[in-house]
This record gives structure tokens, sequence and C-alpha cells, in this order.
């Protein structure tokens, strides 16, 4: 049988009528699960105008369907986190950060991982599932901290990964920070040093948290100096990424601490898999500032710091 003209975009049918029509093939397709050639056979109508009308039912709001996921995701702050800022994926929930980043790294199966420190990475490797990586090779990717009182060793954190990845942990054996730019550039130039630097540049993926400028480990550690932390912040520093404050643009606030950080620096962020988790009011502003930094490819946070990055992200 030829097919209608499909010319106009609507049939000649009456608004009451053609409601009514829009209605009751909407119960089929979707109540009914009925396939458009049994519509269009029910109907007397043909594919093409069973397609049309259903179009017309979801744009004039007879059909609306609403996406609710059991896991607690949120699909479209997701989605426009996505857009708003080009990553590669994004993991929002309402709680239960480390456990979302947990399950969302057992399905990347890495043979690779770089891995920062810290209480939330250290709540990651804690959520990870046992096997959940076939023998993959952790490495650290930042300089490491005196321990803190009360919590897990940066060491702890990377050889949980591994282990529960059936794998092995390359540790990094450096302070985060030193004392002068010298002293970097004469211990990353050491073989083992450098060769480790090197694994942790070529991993699959970098999977970091981000630091508040709040209770900075790098300052309860006594990595930093209490005059450097205070100036900082009176530059206007949010927070760290990997042991390099930020302001809110993302960008550097000291030129001079960051030459004495060692570790990745946010170029080799920028040409790598990234995975960054951050959660919690005092992680809002370094949330922003690190995806203006650009050094985000996957974003894993809570609903309310998703919110708050999108209500703020073209401020000045």
């Amino acid at each position: 049988m030829a097919e209608p003209d499909r010319a106009g975009s609507r049939l000649p049918i009456e608004d009451a009528a053609r409601e009514q029509l829009m209605v009751r093939i909407a119960r089929m397709a979707f109540l009914e699960d009925a396939t458009q050639t049994e519509i269009a056979r029910a109907t007397g109508l043909n594919r093409w105008q069973v397609s049309r009308l259903l179009a017309e039912a979801r744009e004039t709001g007879i059909v609306q369907i609403r996406i609710v996921p059991k896991s607690g995701r949120h699909p479209d702050l997701e989605y426009q986190l996505k857009q708003a800022f080009g990553l590669t994926d994004v993991v929002i929930v309402s709680e239960g950060v480390p456990d979302a980043a947990g399950r969302y790294l057992a399905t990347l199966n890495p043979k690779t991982l770089g891995v920062s420190w810290g209480r939330t990475m250290s709540a990651v490797a804690d959520a990870l599932p046992n096997d959940w990586a076939d023998g993959v090779e952790v490495v650290q990717i930042n300089g490491t901290v005196p321990p803190i009182p009360q919590e897990k060793h940066h060491n702890d954190v990377a050889a949980s990964f591994a282990v529960k990845g059936a794998g092995h942990f390359v540790p990094l054996p450096v302070p985060a920070i030193v004392g002068a730019s010298e002293t970097r550039r004469v211990l990353e130039s050491d073989r083992i040093v450098s060769r480790v630097i090197d694994q942790a540049r070529q991993a699959q993926y970098l999977v970091f948290s981000l630091g508040a400028a709040v209770g900075s480990a790098l300052l309860k550690s006594g990595n930093i100096e209490t005059t450097e932390y205070d100036a900082l912040i009176a530059s206007g520093a949010v927070g760290d990424v990997l042991g390099r404050f930020v302001d809110r643009d993302g960008a550097i606030v000291d030129p001079e601490l960051d030459l004495r950080t060692i570790g990745l620096e946010f170029d080799d962020l920028r040409q790598s898999q990234t995975v960054a988790i951050a959660h919690g009011e005092g992680k809002k502003n370094i949330v922003l500032a690190a995806l203006r930094a650009g050094v985000i490819k996957t974003l894993i946070t809570d609903a309310d710091t998703a919110a708050f990055v999108l209500e703020h992200k073209d401020d000045n």
C-alpha cells in the first residue's frame, strides 16, 4: 500500500479525537508493549503515522518519561556536567561516593592504575570489592607525607588497591613537597624515582581525590608550614590537586611552591584518563577549580556538589 504524504506534520484529525488517539496508541506502546506494526494494524494507521503520533505525544506531554535509577544516581545532573565541561564520564550519587567510586573502578578492570592518597582514597580502597581487577599494577602518582594520627598511611591506600586487585604496588618514595626546587630536580632525576613517575604517566587511569583548603593533610602532616598555608589561603587557594594548590579558576596559586612539589603535573593529568573523586561541603570549590583547570576526565561526586558546580560554572 502506498505511504501517505509525509510533507505535513499532523494528521487531519480534530484535536480532541487526535488526543484520544495519541493516548490510545501510547497505552498500547508503553503499557502493553505493543509494536508499532501491531498498533498500526489495530488502529488502521500505518507505522509512520504511529511513530509520528507517539513522537507528538512525547512533545506535548501526554507521554512523560521518568528515569529513576535504583542506585541513587542522578542522570540529569550527570548529563549536564558532562556537557558543561566536556567530560568522558560522570557519576553523581546522593550519598556513598566512595562506594560508588569503588563500583565504578571495578567496571574498568585496568592493568595499570595510578593512585593518590588521602581520606577519600582510603575510603574508596575500603569500598573496592575483592578481585575488583585481574592483576593490576598500582603506581603512586604523588609524593608522600609523614603519617597523620588516626589516618591510614598513604602506602596502605595504594597497597589496598593492589591487594584487592590481585596485583602489586609501586610506591613513589619521596616527599610530596620538598624545601627547594633544586631538591625536587635532584630527586626526580634519580633512576628509581624517574622510573616510577614514568610508570605513573603511562597508567591506563589516574585516580585521585581533591584536597580542600580547610583541614589540608599537607598542613597537618607538616609538609608545608603554617605561614606557607596562610599565604596560600590569602592568595585565593581553594584546595589542592595532588599537592598543587589552585585558586577558584584552577590556576596555580604559588608557582614557587609548585616547583617544590613532586609527582605528576597538570600537563600529565590533561593528557591522561583521570578519575577525580570528591564529596562533601568542603570540596565544592576545589571540584569546580579542578574542572576549570581541565585535569578531570571522569568525575565522581555527590549531588549537592554537582548542583553547586553547575550553578557557579559561569561565575567570574
